[in-house]
């Protein structure tokens, strides 16, 4: 199996390079990639290079991030969010391959406290929600197969991450204030790239399987919450902090404006993809204490 791999610098493709290797012969790309492409806001680059390597599967895990930014760079969030993975649907449907690309909670407006169902109505609140949006409607409407993986609140223990900030913060004050109104699941990017192979593996027999799914860890919390537990973990592990033990204040969202707004409710809906591939995901504790033991105990 052939498989070509797109944003493979990000913390998702970093992770996806260790998880698809074992599934066939690799080519992994980054946004620096000239020969073949790896560029997506080269429309016309990024499909010369699928019809050059003639992939089985494509795993788009390149995207246009910038939240706030996108606001103002409203083309080339589109480009990259919307435009790109609708050319990658084209190719898919025109050579058979099967397109794996991973979206967002903010494709929803954050209303409510119930977690999101796949076929729950749309409505984004910014134009990076609006871009990922577009960028799902385009597969679908290819008819190619594919998997989209809606996700929220990714971390890996490569690079910056809300975790070491906050361990960053804890070291230097006694008080901390942290958001308490804005409700998810802290998903490692670790368990997106695994799960992504296993679904990967098990298409093969069952193309039914092609549609829109929902991926994170089990359970929620707040950042508050995320932010409490990663303080403590950190300190029964022999951290020196200056943060008092009650010195982590709950405030709302309102406390730290922004551009724009965050949906409140990010709760994900898992029954889809856990009955769809046979999955239990774990709790978000898991993966947020291993990945605090990973770069702590370095």
């Amino acid at each position: 199996m052939k498989i070509l791999l797109l944003g493979k610098n990000g913390q998702l493709g970093w992770e996806l390079q260790r998880s698809l290797a074992p599934l066939g012969e690799l080519t992994a790309l980054g946004s620096d990639s000239r020969d073949p492409c790896g560029d997506l806001r080269d429309l016309d680059g990024i499909a010369a290079t699928v019809r050059a390597l003639e992939p089985d599967v494509i795993v788009n895990a390149a995207a246009y991030t910038a939240v706030d930014r996108a606001e103002s760079d409203i083309d080339s969030c589109r480009t990259v969010n919307a435009l790109a993975p609708g050319v990658l649907a084209r190719e898919a449907a025109r050579s058979g391959a099967l397109l794996v690309h991973y979206s967002t909670d903010y494709v929803f407006d954050g209303s409510g406290e119930q977690p999101w169902s796949e076929s729950d109505p749309s409505g984004p609140l910014s134009v990076y929600g609006k871009t990922k949006l577009e960028g799902e409607q385009a597969i679908v409407a290819s008819a190619c197969r594919h998997l989209i993986f809606r996700t929220s609140w990714v971390y890996a223990a490569r690079g910056g991450n809300f975790a070491k900030t906050m361990l960053r913060l804890a070291a230097e004050r006694e008080r901390l204030s942290v958001v308490n109104d804005q409700i998810g699941a802290p998903t490692g990017a670790d368990l997106l790239a695994d799960v992504s192979a296993h679904a990967i593996r098990t298409m093969r027999g069952h193309p039914e399987l092609s549609g829109i799914y929902h991926l994170a860890a089990a359970g929620h919390t707040s950042w508050h919450g995320y932010a409490s537990f990663v303080i403590e973990r950190a300190r029964q592990m022999g951290l020196s902090l200056k943060v008092a033990a009650d010195g982590i204040d709950p405030v709302g969202s309102d406390a730290f404006p922004t551009p724009v707004q965050r949906p409140k409710n990010s709760r994900l809906a898992l029954g889809k993809v856990e009955h769809a591939f046979q999955l239990t995901l774990p709790q978000w504790q898991i993966g947020v204490a291993r990945m605090l033991a990973e770069f702590l105990e370095k």
